[in-house]
């Protein structure tokens, strides 16, 4: 299987972030230009939480707040569940069910290098599975 590290590597994609300080709506045109659904959130080149479009639907809208007075710091969510770059495709798929999350940053050595979505995992795990099953039709055939 496939580790996370490598994954993002193959896709090629930098690190999408802003910082605490910029306005929710700065953050929005920043994810609608990126076409991403969260984005990092880095303050001094550490990684500080993370704000996605859930958290502008929850927080910003249903609360009757303005996206261009409200900060992203306000609004973002800053315990962190991460993973490491080595783990397999499974431990992040389970990361993400147990704690119905989305997006999960990896680090590797300690070092971000990227952000892993369920739409990344769902994508992989399609991969693998045909790649499986190209196989047991190869061994079938002789």
């Amino acid at each position: 299987m496939i580790t996370l590290g490598s994954m993002i590597k193959a896709a090629g994609r930098g690190v999408f972030s802003v910082g605490s300080q910029q306005t929710v709506f700065e953050a929005l045109e920043f994810m609608a230009d990126k076409n991403i659904g969260a984005v990092l959130v880095i303050d001094d080149g550490v990684l500080a939480g993370i704000f996605s479009e859930r958290d502008y639907a929850r927080k910003v809208v249903l609360e009757g707040r303005s996206s261009q007075k409200t900060l992203v710091r306000d609004v973002m969510v800053s315990k962190l569940i991460t993973i490491e770059a080595q783990e397999p495709l499974d431990r992040c798929m389970q990361l993400m069910t147990d704690h119905r999350i989305r997006h999960l940053p990896v680090l590797e050595k300690g070092q971000l290098i990227g952000v892993i979505s369920i739409g990344d995992v769902v994508r992989q795990m399609i991969i693998e599975q045909r790649q499986l099953i190209d196989q047991l039709e190869a061994y079938i055939r002789g």
